[in-house]
């Protein structure tokens, strides 16, 4: 007897040729995908504990957000229409070195799980400091995650002396280990104008040593390659693959100012990149060769960044932002399809954060991360092509049902597992005290 069966759905699979299904139905048990299957007419419904009608509606992977900063979403709008090096210097770090703390860490991370969940994204992959302090937080939400301690060649939060940031990351990374059934952990270097050949390397060697995602924000602006070509004779990609830092374990973040010899060791090395297009839009940092890095099979992931530099969580925008932002930039209509744009959020993020063998597509064997999107909307009707739609088309707030490793998150549109009038008292107050 499966656990949950929703039947009556236009199911997009997201398996490898990107099936989608009319009048489909998913099945789960143990917190696992049994079955994803059409239903004939008249045909009788496997027993199951519970059954729901989708009424039509769309189910699908949940989103997975490869890049996030979540105790940020406390900065939300704090340094809006900045350079990035005067949003980090001017504002961001200060900000961080006055406010940030091990209750406001967690106090973040819950509004952001929050924001995350009611959109649905089921999957974040994370990088910020005192990772320790906002785990249980992102734990207790149900978000499945994969949380980054930081690292960076100056004082940090957490990390006063900055020759131990990777002895505390390491640490980070032995605490977490396995205590969170759905929280795995990271080392995630800041960027390699910001931590040293030398922190860079024992960084990577210590998330080797752990079996962990290795994480770095690289190539994000002219400035940095310009700084790199200056200081090391090479592209900030040069310099990591020199150190040999460069692997299917490692992502990397932003990669907006790469040339072809750049992506040609990205897609040799196996490693994989998330992409933010709504932050390097913001900041102005221009704008990644993605067709280029989907052409040479590089692995892309869809992240938002945090909500310091986007200002939300939403990956819907994202899709849409992504998909067109590369339309007008190369002057060519079919420069990234829609059906693209959804692997990347869903399929290929996974991948990207290395959870492709557990979720990211609804095929059976594969955790029961889904999601229900309303499609019974004016917004929606008519409906021809699922995946344009869920580009074009969808909002955050057109998913009714989240569910994570055979459990419901959110139904009809409200978090079960934690109270968000609550957490938006806490986090006003908290901006009160400032």
């Amino acid at each position: 007897m499966l656990d949950t069966l929703i039947h009556n759905a236009t199911v997009v699979t997201v398996d490898p040729d990107f099936t989608i299904l009319g009048n489909g139905a998913v099945g789960v048990r143990h917190g696992a995908i049994e079955m994803v299957a059409p239903l004939a007419a008249g045909q009788p419904l496997p027993d199951a504990r519970e059954t729901i009608d989708a009424r039509g509606d769309i189910v699908m992977p949940g989103l997975v957000n490869a890049h996030t900063h979540l105790p940020m979403a406390l900065f939300r709008g704090l340094a809006d229409d900045l350079p990035l090096m005067a949003w980090l210097n001017d504002h961001i770090f200060p900000a961080e070195a006055q406010h940030i703390a091990p209750l406001s860490v967690a106090l973040g991370a819950r509004l952001a799980c929050a924001e995350m969940l009611l959109g649905g994204i089921t999957t974040c992959c994370d990088g910020y400091f005192l990772t320790a302090h906002f785990a249980a937080a992102v734990a207790d939400s149900g978000l499945r995650a994969v949380l980054g301690q930081g690292v960076i060649d100056f004082p940090a939060p957490g990390v006063a002396d900055p020759t131990q940031n990777v002895a505390v990351a390491r640490d980070v990374v032995e605490k977490l280990g396995g205590r969170y059934p759905l929280v795995q952990p990271s080392i995630f270097c800041h960027s390699p104008y910001t931590c040293s050949a030398a922190t860079l390397t024992a960084a990577k060697q210590a998330a080797d040593a752990s079996g962990v995602l290795f994480q770095i924000h690289v190539a994000e602006t002219r400035a940095e390659r310009e700084q790199m070509e200056k200081t090391h004779g090479c592209s900030p990609i040069a310099h990591l693959d020199r150190l040999g830092l460069l692997d299917a374990n490692t992502l990397l973040v932003h990669a907006v100012w790469v040339d072809a010899a750049d992506i040609g060791r990205i897609a040799r090395s196996g490693a994989r990149i998330a992409h933010c297009p709504e932050s390097n839009m913001k900041l102005a940092s221009g704008v990644a060769p993605l067709p280029d890095f989907l052409a040479a099979g590089i692995p892309v992931g869809l992240g938002t960044d945090g909500c310091a530099s986007n200002n939300d969580l939403d990956l819907w925008g994202e899709m849409d932002m992504a998909a067109k932002l590369h339309k007008v930039q190369r002057l060519d209509p079919t420069a990234i399809k829609a059906a693209q744009v959804v692997r990347m959020a869903t399929r290929d993020g996974a991948q990207a954060v290395g959870l492709g063998s557990l979720i990211g597509s609804l095929e059976p064997g594969k955790r029961a991360d889904l999601i229900v999107v309303d499609t019974q909307q004016p917004h929606w009707t008519p409906l021809y092509h699922p995946a344009s739609h869920l580009v074009y088309v969808a909002r955050a707030n057109d998913v009714r049902h989240v569910m994570i490793d055979g459990r419901w998150v959110v139904r009809d549109r409200s978090l079960r597992t934690m109270d968000v009038p609550a957490v938006l008292r806490d986090v006003n107050a908290w901006k009160a005290q400032r």
